[in-house]
């Protein structure tokens, strides 16, 4: 149904409710995973209908409040809880809007908003979008209740882009790094003659088109920028036979870089003998430890037989 232009409705308050995971691999209490140390995580169910369906998270500053996007067209914000040990125990404050489209409006079909990549800067939240293929720019604060206040151009020819295997990554490069805090964006399935995925720099000194290394039967779901410069790629395989299985890349951010063919080492993989699910957004915090903290989310497509969960690992150098 359509929508004035000027209609807006206040979020939903979604009540979360949540069950610990202790382990990631059930049975074990194995913590050492690759380059990773697991911390803990959730699974988290709510009330709400419109809760799940998450493609991508990014965290504020304080490593606590986030902002995510639903592929239904809606941000999702909240904070995450600990416990007294300092592992993650819950969601708090969760809030869900409709994302409004150029008119001001909830868009008409929902292929319109079909959001897959979040990232936050100063005074913007950026959005990469599939099927309507396009990386639009949100106040910020304010994004909930706002119209795009701009696009980036995405440098990569539409043609070129699936319907449903476009841009799903959008992450910002630190400013201090070569990229000088500019955003790229990673198709998830869209590739090239020779099987590369598309990728491009949007912005600064550097802006151009790349490409990603591809390995099938992997995707590329999301990715993050540590503090380093480097980036981490969320991957995601799935078959009826094999079910679904997740991996984390690492590739050198000095490596990135127009005309680049990029690729890096495999830091951690894990299938259905592990707590995951159809994981789809990362996102890389500061812990009180001082060290990066990768979070993982997953998408549970609204699928009674899929679980939102949440986990958190500590990188160890």
């Amino acid at each position: 149904m359509w929508i004035s232009p000027t209609a807006w409705a206040d979020p939903l308050i979604a009540p979360v409710q949540s069950k610990l995971l202790s382990n990631f691999k059930p049975g074990s209490d194995e913590t050492r995973f690759g380059a990773f140390e697991f911390l803990g995580g959730i699974e988290f169910t709510s009330s709400e209908k419109l809760m799940g369906s998450i493609s991508s998270l990014r965290f504020r500053p304080d490593g606590e409040h986030f902002v995510a996007v639903l592929d239904t067209g809606h941000w999702l914000t909240g904070a995450i809880t600990r416990n007294v040990d300092g592992r993650l125990s819950g969601l708090s404050d969760v809030t869900i809007a409709p994302m409004l489209d150029a008119r001001g409006a909830e868009p008409r079909y929902k292929g319109d908003m079909d959001a897959e990549g979040v990232a936050l800067r100063e005074g913007e939240v950026l959005v990469s979008y599939e099927r309507t293929h396009r990386v639009d720019t949100y106040p910020d604060p304010g994004f909930e209740a706002a119209r795009p206040n701009g696009t980036l151009p995405i440098l990569i020819p539409v043609r070129e882009l699936r319907g449903n295997g476009g841009l799903e990554t959008i992450a910002v490069a630190p400013s201090e790094s070569a990229l000088k805090g500019a955003a790229i964006t990673i198709a998830e399935r869209s590739v090239d003659r020779d099987g590369n995925l598309f990728a491009a720099i949007l912005e600064g000194p550097l802006k151009g088109q790349f490409k990603v290394k591809r390995n099938d039967p992997w995707d590329v779901t999301d990715g993050v920028f540590l503090p380093s410069g480097d980036l981490l790629l969320l991957e995601r395989r799935f078959s009826f036979i094999g079910g679904v299985g997740m991996r984390i890349r690492r590739v050198s951010g000095e490596t990135i870089r127009p005309g680049a063919l990029i690729d890096g080492p495999v830091l951690l993989e894990a299938d259905m003998g592990f707590q995951i699910d159809n994981m789809e957004g990362i996102d890389v915090i500061t812990g009180a430890d001082g060290r990066p903290h990768i979070l993982l989310v997953s998408d549970d497509n609204h699928s009674i037989l899929q679980r939102n969960v949440m986990l958190e690992f500590r990188l160890v150098e």
